[in-house]
């Protein structure tokens, strides 16, 4: 099918439109948030044509954005993105947690 990231630049442009006026985000800034739109877009891109014969999606995302591509009757599929709610003040579980050891048994 041969999809670029350009032929999705309305609908990023239109998401860079919302981050810009909407969206708080303490870890991207816009420029970064394109950048990050547009390596999705590529990801979801790939995913999309290298999709098994049943699936009629692409999705790709990190941890602020989701960008999904689905198939329809027209020539490009349509293209979603979706900013994801996440709070800096949630905390994260803790990678490994810490394994007491076991109570040893007395056999007096």
């Amino acid at each position: 099918m041969g999809l670029t990231v350009e032929q999705f630049s309305n609908e990023i442009e239109t998401a860079l439109a919302v981050y810009d006026k909407y969206v708080v985000c303490l870890e991207k800034t816009p420029d970064e948030c394109r950048e990050s739109l547009e390596s999705l877009t590529k990801r979801a891109i790939k995913v999309f044509e290298n999709r098994g014969p049943n699936l009629r999606h692409g999705i790709a995302l990190d941890k602020h954005v989701t960008v999904m591509l689905s198939q329809a009757n027209r020539e490009i599929p349509l293209c979603a993105i979706y900013f994801n709610l996440c709070s800096p003040y949630h905390k994260e579980k803790a990678k490994e947690e810490e394994v007491s050891p076991e109570p040893s048994s007395d056999e007096s």
